[in-house]
């Protein structure tokens, strides 16, 4: 029986983070490849630094001239993507940075196998659900989420002008029961304008939002709070400190709340299951919980490179099932296509729809009219139910 009385932390950092700076613009040069052409070949990695973007990778369309006149597109991708961040910054500004793009044609020994319907690569991936928030999400990265989301808003709007891009927020939860209670603990480091406003300053700008963001009755006078807690946080983004695609991957998950396979997201085509068939693993393991067979569900799916078949599928209800985990096994099976192809079809994944997801989790997101978080629906509880 997994344990009911614990607290357990979790972080998560804003669109302006170095990192998630990289990851979006990763992710825009795959949105941009895939309204070029829906099956466009994707494996885009970036890395910023002081008054420079270095983008770097795998690309493929089926036309090669029109690759190469799609080229010219990449400087201007990662200068968009800095500006709606909001960097202009000395050392850090969308008009002046340098952006270097070292992109080349995809190895024709991967798209061998991709081409025959296999998967882009090996790989193990697992998706999570627990029924602790509204968004069956680990309440301890969705919040993080929630509060880093809420001030980047209010800094967009002109609220808040004191407000920077760079920041992270984590939240440590007291669970009684099983259940989240109480904020034992908040962190929250966010870049600001003025090297004269001190950590009191900037806490009298955020916990007015911060309190909006969490259940009643979480805070409470014994809720210890870290507001910039190092002092003065004025140099931030790429100029303050490198970053690279990739790096965030436990925030961009379940912040620690489950197992991730290694795998990163952003910059991937759907034809790489570290992407797809996580997003895949993760419907299921929601529709699982949706479905009321299980509280809690971990499930993970493992693939080999050019074979379409996953070569297993694991199921763990972590003693809250109603239903045996072999029966879950089976049944997602007969209820979804795991393989590459009968993911993207079935998610609808050759769209795009990833610059959404490089900030703020890949998961608890509610899916839009574009096609964008279909993994978050519930639409399969149902059948589920049926082939259990």
């Amino acid at each position: 029986m997994s344990r009911q009385n614990y607290v357990f932390t979790s972080e998560s950092v804003s669109e302006g983070h170095p990192d998630k700076v990289c990851d979006r613009i990763s992710d825009a040069v795959l949105d941009a490849f895939l309204s070029e052409e829906p099956n466009a070949r994707v494996a885009c990695e970036t890395f910023a630094t002081s008054g420079m973007v270095v983008i770097g990778g795998e690309v493929g369309l089926s036309d090669e001239e029109r690759l190469k006149n799609f080229m010219g597109r990449i400087g201007q991708i990662a200068r968009d993507c800095i500006k709606d961040i909001g960097y202009e910054q000395e050392k850090f500004h969308w008009n002046t940075c340098h952006v270097l793009n070292f992109l080349h044609e995809q190895s024709a020994h991967i798209a061998q196998g991709v081409d025959r319907d296999g998967a882009g690569d090996q790989g193990i991936m697992f998706g999570y659900a627990v029924d602790e928030t509204p968004e069956l999400m680990p309440a301890p990265i969705q919040y993080s989420h929630a509060i880093l989301r809420r001030l980047a808003e209010v800094r967009k709007s002109g609220k808040e002008p004191s407000l920077r891009p760079d920041a992270k927020s984590q939240l440590t939860l007291r669970y009684e029961d099983g259940q989240p209670v109480e904020v034992t603990s908040l962190v929250l480091s966010t870049q600001h304008a003025d090297e004269s406003q001190s950590s009191d300053d900037i806490r009298a700008i955020v916990e007015p939002y911060i309190r909006e963001v969490l259940p009643k009755g979480w805070l409470s006078e014994k809720t210890e709070w870290w507001v910039n807690p190092t002092g003065t946080f004025v140099i931030g983004g790429p100029d303050g400190d490198a970053g690279l695609t990739g790096r965030k991957i436990i925030v961009d998950t379940y912040g620690g709340a489950a197992p991730h396979g290694g795998g990163a997201f952003s910059g991937k085509d759907p034809t790489k299951v570290d992407r797809s068939a996580a997003y895949a693993a993760r419907y299921l393991a929601k529709n699982v919980v949706a479905a009321g067979m299980a509280r809690r569900c971990t499930l993970q799916l493992s693939y080999a490179i050019g074979v379409a078949k996953p070569l297993s599928i694991y199921v763990d209800t972590h003693g809250t099932g109603e239903v045996e985990p072999d029966a879950i096994e089976a049944a997602v099976g007969k209820v979804m296509d795991l393989t590459p192809r009968g993911i993207r079809t079935h998610l609808e994944l050759n769209k795009p729809i990833y610059s959404r997801t490089a900030a703020y989790g890949h998961f608890g997101r509610e899916p839009d009219n574009e096609g964008g978080f279909s993994w978050e629906k519930t639409d399969l509880a149902e059948d589920l139910k049926k082939a259990v």
